[in-house]
This record gives C-alpha cells, sequence and structure tokens, in this order.
C-alpha cells in the first residue's frame, strides 16, 4: 500500500500557532522532510517528536523528490514542513507534490499559519482579492517585467522582502507603482509584531534614515478601477476622433455604432462625437 505526503504549516513565530493535528501527524509519519534540519530539530524537540527528519530544499528538491516520492511507493508516510509557515508557498514544496501527483499518490494539505494570509488580514488594505507574488526575482529582466505587469493590477499586491533588501524594493515600488498605500507587516505573530499602514514614499523617507530590521510582508493597495479608466481615456484623447472612428470602421462595424463606441472609449457623448467629426469635414 501506497504511503501518502502530508503538507503540515508550522508557525511563523510563536510556537503556540501550531495546531493539535499538525503535532500528531509529525508523531505518527515515517519520515519529515525539513527546509532546514537544523531549524527544524528546535522546533520538534520543543514538541518532544523524535520522528527521523532528512533534509528538503531548493538546491536538492528535485532528486530529493525522487527519493522521497520512492518512499512513499514503498509504503512510508512522509510529512514536509518549512522553516515557517505552510508548505508549497514559496518554497520547493510545490515540486514534491508535482511529483506525487505525478504518480498518485495521495496529498493532503493540514492548514496553519501562512504569512501572506496573517498580514493581508491585519493590513487594512482590501482583502476579497489579492495578487501574492513573494519576493521579486533576483534577475533584473524579470524583475523589471513582473512591477511592469503589477502596474496596472487592480488588485491588492502581497510581496516578501528581506531587511536588506527592503529599501531598494520600496524604491522600485515608487518608481513603478507611484505613491500608493501599503501596509508594512513585520515580526508577524512575534512580540514586536507590526503592522504600519503608510504610502510607499513615507516608508522610503523612513527607511533612507534607519536600518529596517527583521522579516518583512508588504501589503500594497491595486490601481483602483477609476484610476485605470482615467488612463485609458487619456490614452484615446491622444488620439484625433477620426484616426479613433477609424479603428472601429476597418473592423466593418457601422459609422453609427463606431460613434458609440469611440464616445464610450473617451468618456464623452455621442453628440460630442459628431461634432467634432463635423469639423474635420468642413
Amino acid at each position: 500500500m501506497e504511503g501518502k505526503l502530508y503538507l503540515c504549516a508550522t508557525p511563523i513565530g510563536n510556537l503556540e500557532d501550531i495546531t493539535f493535528r499538525v503535532l500528531k501527524t509529525l508523531k505518527e509519519v515515517d519520515l519529515i522532510a525539513a527546509e532546514d534540519t537544523r531549524h527544524s530539530i528546535k522546533l520538534l524537540n520543543h514538541f518532544g517528536i523524535d520522528t527521523p527528519m532528512t533534509s528538503y530544499h531548493e538546491f536538492n528538491k528535485y532528486d530529493k523528490a525522487r527519493y522521497l516520492v520512492n518512499e512513499m511507493l514503498q509504503g512510508k508516510n512522509v510529512a514536509i514542513i518549512t522553516d515557517a509557515g505552510t508548505p508549497g508557498i514559496s518554497d520547493p514544496g510545490e515540486e514534491l507534490v508535482r511529483q506525487c501527483f505525478d504518480k498518485g499518490i495521495e496529498v493532503s494539505s493540514l492548514p496553519g499559519p501562512a504569512a501572506l494570509i496573517t498580514a493581508l488580514t491585519m493590513s487594512g488594505q482590501r482583502t476579497r482579492r489579492f495578487a501574492f507574488e513573494a519576493f521579486l526575482p533576483s534577475d533584473k529582466k524579470e524583475r523589471a517585467n513582473i512591477l511592469e505587469e503589477l502596474k496596472n493590477e487592480t488588485r491588492t499586491i502581497i510581496l516578501y522582502e528581506a531587511p536588506h533588501h527592503l529599501l531598494g524594493t520600496l524604491r522600485e515600488l515608487l518608481n513603478s507603482l507611484g505613491n500608493r498605500s501599503i501596509t508594512l507587516c513585520k515580526e508577524l505573530t512575534k512580540v514586536h509584531e507590526n503592522a504600519n499602514k503608510t504610502t510607499i514614499e513615507e516608508l522610503v523617507l523612513k527607511y533612507e534614515n534607519e536600518a529596517p530590521k527583521g522579516e518583512f510582508v508588504l501589503v500594497i493597495e491595486g490601481k483602483s478601477l477609476e484610476e485605470k479608466r482615467q488612463e485609458e481615456i487619456d490614452n484615446y484623447m491622444e488620439m484625433e476622433v477620426a484616426e479613433h472612428m477609424d479603428i472601429y470602421l476597418k473592423q466593418g462595424i457601422d459609422k453609427k455604432e463606431a460613434m458609440k463606441k469611440v464616445a464610450k472609449d473617451r468618456g464623452v457623448s455621442k453628440r460630442d462625437i459628431y461634432n467634432e467629426l463635423l469639423k474635420t469635414e468642413k
């Protein structure tokens, strides 16, 4: 009989956030795959868990995943944990899950702490729709592409950042997104937990004069639909009305319908478009 993979969420700061189900599972499985065994042994020792551990991290995730899958095919149950939070979120856990599905191995996720959800819910930003980007890539071209995409993102944006990169990232965000509302969350669930709702520009000024400390989650407001619509109107207004009309006429749309579409694009009345066309025809 095949074994099973358990994704076990571990505390992101406060040890009391671990669930009874996770503790029970970590005690009962045959093997625990940990992102950093030196870090995780402290957690296991704290709760009196002596289940064997093996390392599973970014630099061995493909080969080690194959090994772990083989162990499960032979009937062993495996739990995966990260240094903090839910496995599969901004860590190599997703590769192991993918390989398990490829081999028909059952996967179960045991819910628990996740920094992005913790930060989002306490941020004071909109929570219904959000886009999680984790850490921005270090590759300059890829990073620039993602920042360009985020310019028009209307959902709340969530990023992770380390203290030594925080100021540089804030400057990039200010340059790309403009001076948006942002909530900077740090030391989540710990004694000095803090959520500072302010603006990107204010944070740049703050950290130009003091060194950031702690691990950070950035929760940034998305572009408003009104702002996005105004930008669309501004772009259309740069065109002559006749040129704008031609776009629709070349699609086979009749003149009356084209005028309605142009008026809608530009945020004006159909009469305004008619009058503008009359001027150009004179």
